[in-house]
């Protein structure tokens, strides 16, 4: 399609979408607003009320959505891309979360998506400051909407998503303990998420190599390569870790001819691929992961008729236009584990599931199971001694969509034929597996 052909194709949408109101503020059906986190650094949160015909939106829970990167934006990707009531066209989306949730997009890390920070040393650098950020927002959003404070919250995540999602919901359960948050926090789900980044690293060669998509020799350099990130990681070198984990997908990469990290059966075309050639490790990570999270189509959606339709967005605040710098300033804590905040959340008490995409590479299911298996929660053995269930797919009659197991106040799902992008990838699947995780069905 020509860039004309294009443009006024855009704006064919955009005329339709005005005209039925749907970028125009429905009153009881959204709201939207920012949080002056800390000194000069802005967070920007997007509510849409539930739109349920059999019940009201009191009756059904509150999903807040967190995206990856660090630097992903959920008000973008995940509004437009994934759950959200219209899809990156402004079309009805069939498996719109908002059926059956309200759902609460926050753009996080400050600097992702409209969120943005006025200072250089505004960004945060490690998860412990992103949950402290994160807790200022929810303490004011639930003062502003003293209307959900009593409807069951979940955190769901993906990707990086999922390491924030994880201490969040630490620092959150010791806030309305002490008071400090009035909500009523139901549980956390951790979606192909980074919590183990070594154990994703380690498998990716055997993955890759049972899939049919590494030979022998790409299997010994990929393992090679796999076993210096674990080196640095031993030795608490985690800048260093992450510049290795750059070079050990460049290595993944020139050894299966450009597999696609989010979904190992599709393949960019050649001129859509990253160059690795004169590029620094930073730099072509955030080519990898985050600007296809922040793809042109995307990019002229959130800040053309949305930023306008929004209204409160700074003239001089590009969506996703600080995303590289939080992606940066964060390295020096992107290859920290994280499992044992989330052996504090199960000895808590604390709801929490773990859901993943068959066909993920860059946070493989294989590695998921390796650090489930290493939690020290008293559950445990009983959770590993389970026959998973298999789970229709509600969008394809007849054929498993998943598999599950729970047991107490922890549950696994596997999603069949989905990359890192579960709900992109089968939607259906996606909503279902959210209504039981909320106790709908």
């Amino acid at each position: 399609m020509g860039l004309i052909q294009g443009a006024c194709r855009l704006l064919v949408v955009f005329a339709v979408v005005f005209r039925e109101g749907l970028l125009s503020p429905l009153e009881g059906k959204e709201a939207w607003n920012y949080v002056e986190v800390r000194d000069g650094a802005h967070m920007f949160w997007w509510l849409y009320y539930a739109d349920n015909q059999s019940a009201g939106y009191k009756d059904l829970p509150l999903v807040m959505w967190l995206q990856g990167g660090p630097g992903g934006s959920g008000s973008g990707f995940g509004n437009f891309e994934e759950i959200g009531p219209l899809n990156r066209d402004l079309e009805p989306r069939k498996s719109s979360w908002v059926q059956a949730a309200s759902v609460l997009f926050v753009d996080n890390p400050v600097g992702t998506g409209f969120s943005y920070t006025e200072r250089s040393d505004g960004y945060a650098t490690n998860v412990a400051m992103v949950s402290s950020d994160m807790l200022v927002l929810l303490g004011h959003f639930f003062a502003e909407k003293p209307e959900f404070q009593n409807v069951p919250f979940y955190i769901f995540s993906e990707s990086y998503g999922g390491k924030m999602a994880a201490a969040i919901s630490l620092d959150l359960t010791k806030a309305i303990a002490q008071g400090t948050v009035k909500c009523n926090f139901a549980g956390v789900a951790l979606g192909d998420s980074w919590i183990s980044p070594l154990d994703s690293v380690m498998t990716w060669g055997p993955y890759l190599y049972t899939t049919s998509l590494l030979d022998d020799n790409g299997l010994s350099e990929v393992t090679s390569a796999a076993e210096e990130v674990k080196k640095a990681v031993e030795q608490q070198q985690f800048e260093k870790a992450t510049e290795l984990w750059s070079m050990a997908e460049t290595a993944v990469e020139q050894n299966t001819n450009g597999v696609n990290f989010y979904n190992i059966l599709t393949q960019e075309p050649d001129d859509k691929r990253v160059s690795t050639s004169g590029e620094n490790f930073m730099t072509l990570q955030i080519r990898r992961h985050i600007r296809p999270l922040h793809r042109q189509s995307l990019s002229e959606l959130m800040n053309g008729p949305i930023k306008k339709k929004l209204g409160i967005i700074p003239q001089n605040v590009t969506w996703g236009g600080q995303a590289e710098e939080v992606f940066s300033n964060m390295a020096g804590d992107f290859m920290k584990p994280v499992v044992d905040v989330v052996d504090q959340l199960l000895s808590a008490g604390v709801n929490v599931t773990v859901y993943n995409g068959q066909l993920d590479l860059i946070v493989d299911t294989m590695g998921q199971e390796l650090w489930v298996k290493r939690l020290k929660w008293e559950g445990l053995p009983r959770f590993n001694a389970l026959r998973w269930s298999a789970l229709d797919d509600p969008g394809a009659q007849g054929v498993t969509g998943a598999f599950c197991k729970n047991y107490k106040n922890f549950a696994f799902y596997w999603i069949l034929r989905a990359g890192h992008m579960i709900p992109s990838d089968q939607g259906p699947m996606a909503l279902q597996m959210m209504r039981m995780i909320t106790q709908q069905v």
